[in-house]
């Protein structure tokens, strides 16, 4: 009888831990941060883009914080290894940022290194209570042979858009920000 209540106790207390080891940041892992009305209920509210820890082969993390009725910031999505990029190389520099719709727009790139330069956006919108991918945007070009180039945009909750100016089509879908792969887009686009 004693055994299932230790087990209980020991899963409710390492559950706890997890679920309080996302809600920490070391400030120092923060690298882009935009506030904007995410729920639309007239208090700002938080998203942060945040570097692996130290040593780890993830790309960098997500975090959106919510205003709650306690008046305090509280997370609502945790989204991790989900932007490729470097702070410590320049022209690879993720960003987050705030749109003027209430959205969020996270932005990897490579201007740097290499002939093929590119530019991914995200954009994540909050619906039914959780947030989305709304939208993605891909361009690239090819530093040494100039028309080879990519432009495609796509609404990923209509599944229609444009790519090199001819339009594209897919299942509309909702998947949340913590569900997305990269390879969703790129296969519409077909930069895969």
């Amino acid at each position: 009888m004693k055994m299932p209540r230790t087990a209980a106790t020991l899963f409710f207390c390492l559950s706890a831990l997890t679920a309080q080891a996302a809600d920490m940041i070391d400030p120092s892992r923060i690298i882009s941060a935009a506030t904007g009305d995410w729920d639309k209920d007239g208090s700002p509210d938080l998203a942060l883009l945040t570097e692996p820890p130290e040593g780890s082969e993830d790309d960098h993390g997500i975090y959106i914080y919510l205003k709650g009725e306690t008046n305090r910031l509280q997370l609502k999505t945790f989204a991790p290894s989900k932007v490729w990029g470097s702070v410590a190389t320049y022209g690879q520099e993720p960003f987050i940022e705030a749109l003027p719709n209430g959205s969020i727009l996270i932005t990897s790139h490579n201007d740097s290194i290499g002939r093929d330069r590119w530019e991914q956006k995200l954009t994540i919108a909050y619906r039914n209570f959780d947030f989305v991918v709304a939208g993605y945007t891909y361009t690239s070009y090819d530093t040494l042979d100039l028309d080879n180039t990519t432009e495609c945009d796509f609404n990923v909750l209509t599944g229609k858009g444009k790519s090199n100016g001819k339009p594209v089509a897919t299942k509309g879908e909702i998947v949340l920000l913590k569900d997305w792969l990269d390879d969703r887009g790129q296969a519409v686009c077909g930069t895969q």
